[in-house]
């Protein structure tokens, strides 16, 4: 067994724990933090193993080899990383950690979720690894600022809610970023959709198709998102506007943007709407958005119309039709008096191609739709599916099995794809 899973057994040993936080003051004391600059974890470790002796003989507490191993890594883990959160974080099979209380830490596991043995202090403890995480992007989280995103260095994504707005204490919620990107083949080899469909998804991305991803929290809206990057043109200049940034695209030309909250004044906020507009000044070839959930889904639609062509985005929406009335809800919120025929006009003629993603029963994610925006009848936006996952009949099994079908729909985008000198590649994948 890893060492770092016996850490995470040994934190739920209360003696452990116990000991952890009575000498943790003292050997912070003890440490010359300048002198520790730069150091890696392994030479931490080292410098950390003669004050952790000295420190257990005066209160004679007496550990073998082994439990002193574990000590020192459950204080480093206090002094230089994120407290009992460092062995989930270490575990390249967790996605998502979720802190609802001292006692109560959750992990995701290949799509399960599932209480972990980690815990906490109590509440105190878990503000406290709160704040660190906030700090460490610029941010904090307290009273007056009781909701905050954050990232880690890593780049896995952050939400913190505290009280009063959290009633039984603070809670924190981590997206891990993956080490290891996942790109369309290896999503094909997985089965979260077809060859066929991953071929169309490369096509429309080097056609410069406007996409948006749709899909529930969790169902893999950002993988899919990273998967689809790797096929835009390298000579390109990319800006990606995010709240918490966590996109990973390899392209040589990328400007990443990140919101601010406002200060304690209330004045230096900088939203979604404000990095958009200044990106259209940034001579962009493509803009991409990690996630539109407000009102600057207007001012997107209308960067996408205006020469800036290619752009993607993500969405929270169950179905690709959810997803187109979420995107007029969105625009309403902003533009109020805005003819609902107005809007829908607009996003018929900017967004081509909607990709939904599901987090199936069985923990495994698949795109179930790809839906091509064909224009307007009457006052509807008009739609048609060119692939779904068909879903096959067993309700004894824990899996959910079924097979990806073309509709056999001619697309209608395949004008702009041959504009593009990709019309030999359509006609391949239509063989």
């Amino acid at each position: 067994m890893p060492d770092k899973e016996r850490v995470t057994e040994l934190y739920s040993t209360d003696n452990l724990t116990k000991i952890k936080d009575e000498i943790l003051p003292v050997v912070l004391d003890q440490i010359d933090g300048k002198a520790l600059v730069g150091l890696t974890r392994e030479e931490l470790l080292e410098a950390l193993e003669p004050i952790v002796l000295s420190t257990t003989a005066e209160r004679k507490i007496m550990l073998n080899n082994k439990e002193l191993g574990y000590l020192r890594r459950a204080l480093l883990d206090e002094i230089v990383g994120f407290g009992p959160l460092e062995p989930l974080l270490a575990d390249s099979r967790v996605n998502d950690i979720l802190v609802n209380a001292p006692d109560q830490v959750y992990a995701e596991r290949e799509g399960k979720l599932e209480i972990s043995d980690v815990t906490f202090r109590d509440n105190e403890h878990i503000l406290q690894i709160a704040n660190k995480i906030c700090n460490w992007v610029g941010r904090r989280v307290d009273m007056t600022t009781p909701m905050a995103d954050a990232r880690l260095p890593d780049g896995s994504r952050v939400n913190v809610i505290v009280p009063p707005l959290a009633l039984r204490g603070p809670s924190i919620s981590i997206r891990k970023f993956s080490k290891n990107r996942m790109e369309l083949p290896d999503l094909v080899a997985r089965g979260s959709l077809s060859e066929a469909m991953a071929r169309f998804m490369q096509i429309a991305t080097h056609a410069r198709l406007n996409i948006v991803i749709s899909g529930g929290t969790g169902s893999g809206k950002t993988t899919m998102l990273n998967a689809l990057s790797q096929y835009i043109d390298p000579g390109e200049r990319i800006v990606t506007i995010e709240d918490a940034a966590e996109l990973q695209l390899r392209q040589p030309h990328v400007v990443p943007l990140e919101t601010r909250p406002a200060n304690l004044e209330g004045a230096g906020q900088v939203t979604i709407s404000d990095l958009l507009v200044n990106a259209l000044r940034m001579r962009p070839d493509r803009i991409i958005l990690g996630e539109v959930r407000g009102k600057e889904c207007f001012d997107m639609l209308q960067a996408f119309n205006t020469g800036h062509d290619g752009g993607m985005c993500t969405l929270h929406a169950n179905r690709p039709r959810e997803a187109i009335s979420r995107m007029e809800n969105l625009v309403a919120m902003g533009n109020p008096n805005f003819p609902t025929r107005a809007v829908r006009q607009q996003i018929s003629e900017t967004i081509d191609i909607v990709i939904q993603v599901k987090r199936m029963r069985d923990g495994k994610r698949r795109v179930t739709d790809i839906v091509e925006v064909i224009g307007m009848e009457g006052d509807v936006i008009t739609t048609q599916s060119l692939y779904n996952f068909e879903y096959s009949e067993n309700e004894q099994s824990n899996s959910v099995t079924g097979t990806y079908e073309y509709s056999g729909l001619p697309f209608r985008c395949a004008k702009r794809v041959r504009e593009a000198g990709l019309g030999r590649n359509l006609e391949e994948l239509l063989q």
